[in-house]
């Protein structure tokens, strides 16, 4: 049997990227990028590689033709190639959005932006870009204008290198998110928030929500730090842990969403995409306050079955696609 084209351009990947991570000392994630550089550029762009190792590399590279494939297909070899990198150097920070939550976030990003062609979005911790990528994929047809923001300078070379080899033009910034960010407001926000403490207490001092005492939830300051981004009548669509609202922070993040935006949907995700029920999270789906913008009537509730059961998945489609029509205002965002 012959590999998929997924497979086969993982093994390019993997395979290229283990020759410069042996013979340049590198962990395996930079030589992702590295090998993805070379990729795109069409030449080998490292120096003190030998004569042997330089030859079996345009060897491998020699038998891709990226145009052959597409763009789903490169984004999950390489994303392929990053996974293996994480699980042989784990941290906290170097985490990738599953494939399943991409798809269903570019599903609804789709949905609330249906009747506009152009948009902005923002990714303020877009780590390795697959979320990104993924909804710049699935929403081909819209022309959006797109910037990730990450403090990890592996994980945005990671990002703008998948975004060469996909033809997608992101604006990267490699800087502290929760510090001032120097980009227009967006149309659309999205965010895998990073979960724990924000160590820099002098930097929380500017947000509201940040913490009377001790160390501030950085979900919670990276929620407010989305919604300066976004312009009035932005949408913005988080992954939230299921337990967000349940803290001792949480009576202040209320009140603070009371002002500042209107609720628009709370979507539990299916326990099958998760380790365990601590794992468990939701799509919270928010809208930036604006003049002649109006709350929905209902705040969309539901929670996904089994990414599986199509029969059930498609009733719930079919009652998103319902409240969209009653709930959102037509129009440019």
């Amino acid at each position: 049997m012959s590999d998929s084209p997924v497979e086969t351009l993982f093994n390019i990947l993997n395979e290229s990227a283990q020759i410069l991570e042996n013979r340049l000392s590198v962990p395996y994630l930079e030589a992702v990028a590295m090998t993805g550089e070379n990729l795109f550029s069409g030449s080998i762009r490292q120096n003190g590689i030998a004569a042997r190792d330089e030859s079996r590399l345009e060897n491998l590279y020699g038998t891709v033709h990226l145009e052959d494939f597409t763009r789903e297909q490169i984004r999950k070899a390489y994303q392929l190639a990053i996974l293996k990198g994480m699980k042989a150097n784990v941290q906290a920070n170097h985490q990738m959005t599953p494939d399943s939550i991409g798809l269903l976030m570019s599903y609804f990003i789709g949905k609330f932006t249906e009747d506009t062609s152009a948009f902005s979005i923002l990714d303020p911790a877009v780590g390795t870009g697959n979320l990104l990528a993924t909804i710049l994929n699935q929403l081909s047809g819209k022309n959006i204008t797109a910037y990730g923001v990450d403090i990890d300078d592996v994980l945005i070379r990671l990002a703008y290198t998948g975004a060469n080899l996909l033809h997608h033009e992101i604006e990267l910034f490699t800087q502290d998110a929760l510090s001032q960010l120097f980009i227009d407001p967006v149309d659309v926000v999205v965010c895998d928030l990073p979960v724990g403490y924000y160590p820099n207490d002098a930097g929380a001092a500017d947000y509201k929500l940040k913490a009377d005492e001790g160390h501030s939830y950085a979900h919670h300051l990276f929620i407010e730090q989305s919604l300066r981004a976004a312009r009035p009548g932005g949408f913005l669509f988080f992954l939230i842990p299921n337990g967000l609202f349940e803290t001792k922070e949480a009576p202040k993040l209320r009140q603070f969403l009371k002002e500042e935006a209107d609720i628009q949907a709370i979507l539990q995700l299916p326990m099958t995409i998760f380790k365990n029920e601590q794992a468990a999270k939701s799509i919270f789906v928010i809208r930036k306050k604006a003049e002649g913008v109006k709350a929905p009537e209902q705040v969309l509730l539901a929670s996904l079955p089994s990414l599986s059961n199509e029969g059930a998945l498609r009733q719930l489609m079919a009652k998103i696609d319902a409240w969209c029509k009653e709930n959102i205002q037509s129009g440019k965002i």
